[in-house]
């Protein structure tokens, strides 16, 4: 599904024709709705909410990251042969996300965007993902724009905060349970149970962990 975003001023728009780029590669999808699909990953620096279970802690520093030009990126997406195209993070909305994906759809790529909510959007995408995160409050319009809403779950206690979001977001946006990698074992069975119980609900596993790749 295409959509046109209203242009917004990014936080963090240190330029106008490049981001600072955490790293780039070519991968499985491991998440959320398109889990299992070829992706090129774009992930940028830079990140607000420091999450303590963060698995990319790496790109909180946009300081240690390196600069790259929207048309070199572009170039690196389509050069990989890649369809669908992953901008993520850190908080990939705290930069002005425009003209990398005015240029991206130039190219007729698929664009989906994971973001945890917290700041304003900018860009056009295929697909969003949209992931709150603990004490990190979510801009309102932000839920209306998501296509699935993917709830990080590490104790019984986030169920609630879970249903709490699941009542934010449109009726057609897909709901996903996900368990934090380093309590899964724990909070695995829990999730299940929980899903038999509350159907609307789906599990995500991150698949790209469970196949040990990047």
């Amino acid at each position: 599904m295409n959509r046109t975003l209203k242009k917004t001023s990014a936080t963090n728009d240190i330029s106008k024709d490049e981001l600072p780029v955490a790293e780039t590669f070519l991968s499985i999808q491991g998440e959320g709705f398109n889990s299992g699909r070829a992706a090129y990953f774009i992930r940028l620096a830079g990140c607000r909410n420091r999450c303590a279970w963060c698995d990319s802690k790496e790109t909180w520093d946009v300081s240690k990251a390196r600069m790259e030009k929207i048309e070199t990126l572009v170039n690196l997406a389509s050069g990989s042969g890649a369809e669908n195209i992953v901008i993520t993070g850190g908080e990939p909305l705290i930069h002005n996300l425009n003209g990398l994906c005015k240029k991206l759809r130039e190219k007729h790529m698929n664009i989906f965007l994971e973001t945890s909510g917290t700041e304003k959007f900018s860009g056009n995408f295929d697909w969003i993902a949209l992931s709150p995160k603990e004490g990190k409050k979510v801009i309102a319009e932000n839920y209306e724009l998501a296509d699935e809403l993917k709830m990080v779950i590490c104790t019984p206690e986030d169920f609630s905060r879970a249903e709490i979001n699941a009542s934010m977001v449109r009726k057609r946006c897909r709901l996903y349970l996900q368990p934090e990698w380093e309590s899964r074992n724990i909070i695995l069975p829990e999730i299940i149970e929980y899903i038999k119980g509350h159907p609307s609900w789906s599990i995500s596993l991150q698949l790209h962990k469970l196949l040990d790749i990047r």
